[in-house]
């Protein structure tokens, strides 16, 4: 498991959202106006890259039929009266969108396309024949017509794409949980190798605790620096995914983050019974990981119990970091409290580490011992 969900995991996520958006989502037109300017606001609509008019209906019925049986996302409706009121009355009309929102996916994108469209059109073509009308021409209608021109900046995700939004904190996730994996189904096969069902053998002598700790520590930790190379510096080359981090601030802040995740996993494979319970946490905790790492969801809006919750884990600081460097360009003096967070947790992880696994080696000396007395008797 140390080898080789490292490798799968980002490969298969990385394939899923590879597309980034959506494109083409297919929508359904009303036009009970049929009108030069109805005709050209779908032509606009249709000509976006990210929805597609499938299908022309002549009734608001007939469109929602297609809609409850999944053939379009969405309803663009534009009503009979739509080309009068803005040729001769002057007056406002309305474009009816109606969007798919149990997917947010499809809501954005549709919203989104409709949206620009009717705005650009209002402010090219309908606020510009108005004030033609009314005598206003030239700079002074392009003025007149839109006050206050808006101009939208995206940052660190120019594309909006969903996987350059959600991979990054998955990498992390990733990178804990298949450690965590590894090291509960090691732990859980060494206690069933065992004839005492103990994690330690009753070789190792109480002095000797430090060195068991400390010796599985830089095992796992050699194993998880070359994975991280790969999972945080190869994949999002091959994937296409912000990486415009420093690399050193990256490799120093991924150090914690290792050491932490390791003596974490340590510390609760001592309780691990068995092989398969790694593996039940593994896929019980991995979502809600997600969800409390504050990137699908801001922390401000999380309850403060799964805020404090969080604070357990390692990938909590681990993703919020890496996220800032890596997709922000932050340097690592802009995530000190993350880079703080997970230096304490590696020291406490690592105490409690060594107390457990000395309680086990004492455990499985007394079981020894006993044994040694009943073959004497």
């Amino acid at each position: 498991m140390l080898v080789l969900a490292p490798l799968a995991y980002p490969v298969i996520y990385g394939f899923l959202y590879k597309n980034e958006t959506l494109v083409d989502v297919p929508i359904a037109a009303v036009d009970c106006s049929h009108s030069q300017k109805s005709r050209e606001l779908l032509r606009h609509i249709d000509a976006t890259q990210n929805v597609k008019i499938a299908y022309h209906f002549n009734t608001l019925l007939e469109a929602k039929k297609a809609f409850n049986e999944r053939k379009v996302n969405g309803v663009v409706f534009i009503p009979a009266d739509f080309s009068k009121k803005l040729n001769f009355s002057n007056d406002q009309t309305t474009v009816s969108v109606y969007c798919d929102i149990s997917s947010f996916m499809y809501y954005r994108i549709i919203n989104q396309a409709c949206s620009n469209c009717i705005q650009a059109m209002n402010n090219a073509q309908v606020q510009m024949e108005r004030l033609n009308a009314s005598g206003i021409t030239g700079e002074d209608a392009n003025i007149a017509a839109n006050p206050i021109p808006f101009v939208g900046t995206p940052l660190y995700n120019e594309g909006a794409g969903f996987a350059s939004f959600l991979l990054p904190a998955l990498l992390i996730i990733i990178l804990q949980q298949t450690l965590f994996l590894g090291i509960g189904m090691i732990a859980g096969t060494s206690r069933e190798e065992n004839r005492f069902h103990e994690l330690v053998s009753s070789s190792v002598h109480r002095g000797r605790t430090l060195r068991v700790v400390i010796g599985k520590g830089i095992c796992y930790f050699s194993i998880y620096a070359v994975w991280s190379f790969f999972i945080l510096g190869v994949i999002p080359h091959v994937f296409d995914l912000p990486h415009i981090g420093i690399t050193s601030d990256l490799i120093l802040f991924m150090i914690p983050f290792l050491l932490a995740v390791i003596f974490f996993s340590m510390t609760v494979s001592v309780f691990l019974p068995n092989r398969e319970t790694g593996m039940v946490i593994f896929l019980s905790f991995s979502l809600v990981l997600l969800f409390i790492s504050g990137v699908s969801w801001p922390q401000s809006n999380i309850n403060w119990f799964w805020r404090t919750f969080a604070w357990i884990f390692p990938s909590t600081s681990g993703v919020q970091g890496y996220v800032k460097i890596n997709t922000m360009a932050a340097r690592l003096n802009t995530v000190s409290t993350e880079y703080v967070n997970l230096w304490i947790q590696t020291a406490l992880y690592f105490v409690t580490t060594t107390v457990v696994y000395r309680w086990k080696i004492k455990r499985s000396q007394e079981k020894s011992e006993k044994e040694v007395e009943t073959l004497i008797l």
